[in-house]
């Protein structure tokens, strides 16, 4: 009874957050609340504790909650029913690494422990009763192999491995990023690794420790560093689809390849006929850069050029998705969750294969048939922003001299503003459903901004912001507004000629180079 009302009491401080922004809580990515930083998120459909019968998709992730370092002191979990993926809520905090097994506290002045990237495994015995087990990914030196479980996937999970030599460690072979699955014949199988993977079959009694008789598998894809297309580097996640085992992993991608600079911002797969392997490399599912192609059809990214990502897939109504992170503002501390639909195929046998197509970077996330136009959006959920040069491929890394997402961390504020709109720089959204603009006689695009005392010129566009988009209309600005929160109207009579979904580019444009035009918050069709 007291954690029933523990975990009331958890939901109704986020619900309380909630109130007056659900227009953010709607599944466009991001997809949860603005001012929620949840990265490294695993998605998996359990059913619901409350509710026999019904189940729901749990995204279990690290908290980027410190705003100048990775991650954070505590891990929430979120979740949304699966027949009503806009419907996203908050279960409160399920893990705070603050004692030992004896209830001392691990830290002198009460803070918790650094947690990582974690996962969670389920193990159901004879009787059909589940057991959940969290991977928090402690950083503290001799906690790094942490478990926890609960009888709940909303938790509270209790800590389950302290060491009976150190009531202040943990016994456990799990390291970095770690990754948990339990087959169909109840064997447990971990995996882990930074620059190099690792995976081992567990031990089902501890759920930590290597089964005794079996042996630590090194290298079970190879590194960067190493020969062979799997180019691992991090963020191990491991599901079972029919026959198949599934890898999924950050990969540092070569150079040139894709025509752009190596980097960890993408993820890839792998699949194997057994747990560890050997695997055989798949391809690439989400590239967190919006790779895209010029005017000139050179590669190009289209949202942050770097950064790293974590995630996995999970089907979810006959549908699959791959839940991925992006970094919101101008370092990796701010970043939110995302979602792409994608296709897997699955071919049984010894020499049956597994395709997953690559998801698209768009603005769209769970609601796949387009966003409303009538709906008002923050500019936050942007998918698209580059700056003056375009999208050059020769940026430094967190060099943004044109557009970008501002991270925002009070909740009553889900909100993200488009900052650093100089001359050149493109703020794009994919894709919006403009058949819902049919009922509008005479439809008109309101922006709300905050102009930065420079003159200047927002070109509105479909499809494409260079010469082969549509030019939808114009609105001017001058160096004399206000600088406060002012609306903008945009004639969008042109707009009514497009049917079905079209990506909506905003174009900046002034004769000052390097000077914001203004600030971008936020954006709706209406009529006149």
């Amino acid at each position: 009874m007291k954690n029933r009302f523990h975990r009331q009491l958890l939901r109704l401080g986020c619900c309380i957050a909630l109130l007056g922004c659900a227009h953010t809580a709607a599944a466009q990515n991001p997809f949860l609340p603005l001012w929620e930083y949840i990265p490294d998120g695993e998605p998996y459909v359990f059913e619901d504790p409350d509710l026999a019968g019904h189940y729901r998709v749990y995204v279990y992730g690290s908290h980027d909650m410190l705003q100048t370092a990775y991650c954070g002191l505590d891990q929430v979990v979120w979740s949304a029913p699966v027949e009503d993926l806009t419907q996203w809520r908050c279960d409160g905090v399920i893990f705070e690494s603050k004692t030992d097994a004896k209830g001392q506290l691990l830290r002198d002045d009460g803070t918790g422990d650094l947690l990582y990237a974690p996962d969670v495994a389920v193990m159901t015995d004879a009787k059909g009763k589940k057991t959940y087990y969290l991977y928090p990914n402690n950083q503290v030196g001799g906690r790094q192999g942490m478990v926890a479980k609960s009888d709940r996937p909303d938790g509270p999970f209790t800590v389950c491995n302290w060491s009976k030599a150190n009531a202040q460690e943990t016994d456990g072979v799990l390291r970095f990023d770690p990754a948990v699955f339990v087959d169909d014949d109840g064997r447990a199988y971990g995996y882990w690794g930074f620059r190099q993977s690792f995976g081992a079959e567990l031990d089902p009694a501890t759920m930590a420790t290597v089964k005794p008789g079996t042996e630590i598998v090194t290298d079970m894809v190879s590194s960067l560093e190493q020969e062979g297309p799997f180019r691992f580097f991090e963020a191990s996640s491991i599901r079972k689809i029919k026959d198949k085992y599934v890898f999924i992993y950050s990969r540092w991608t070569e150079e040139g390849e894709f025509g752009l600079k190596g980097t960890n911002y993408t993820l890839a797969y792998a699949y194997s006929n057994s747990p560890l392997g050997p695997f055989t490399y798949g391809g690439t599912i989400i590239d967190g850069r919006g790779r895209d192609v010029d005017e000139q059809g050179n590669a190009i990214f289209t949202a942050t050029p770097t950064g790293n990502t974590h995630g996995s897939i999970c089907e979810v109504n006959g549908q699959w998705y791959v839940f991925y992170h992006r970094q919101c503002g101008t370092d990796e501390f701010s970043r939110q969750a995302m979602v792409a639909p994608i296709t897997v195929q699955v071919t049984e046998g010894p020499q049956g294969k597994v395709v997953i197509s690559e998801g698209e970077y768009t603005s769209e996330g769970f609601l796949t048939e387009g966003l409303d136009p009538l709906r008002r959006y923050s500019a936050g959920i942007a998918c698209y922003y580059t700056g003056p040069k375009g999208a050059s491929n020769d940026y430094p890394k967190f060099l943004f001299s044109g557009s970008y997402p501002q991270p925002r961390f009070a909740p009553l504020t889900s909100h993200n503003p488009v900052v650093n709109n100089t001359s050149g720089s493109v703020v794009g959204f994919k894709y919006f459903n403009f058949d819902r603009l049919a009922a509008v006689s005479s439809p008109v695009l309101k922006l709300q901004v905050v102009p930065q005392g420079i003159s200047g010129r927002i070109d509105v566009m479909a499809d494409s912001p260079y010469s082969k988009g549509r030019l939808l209309g114009s609105v001017n600005l001058n160096a004399g507004m206000a600088h406060e929160l002012t609306t903008l109207t945009v004639d969008m009579a042109a707009a009514k000629q497009l049917k079905g979904k079209h990506a909506l580019y905003l174009r900046f444009t002034s004769d000052t180079p390097d000077r914001s035009l203004c600030e971008l918050h936020y954006l709706q069709f209406t009529k006149q």
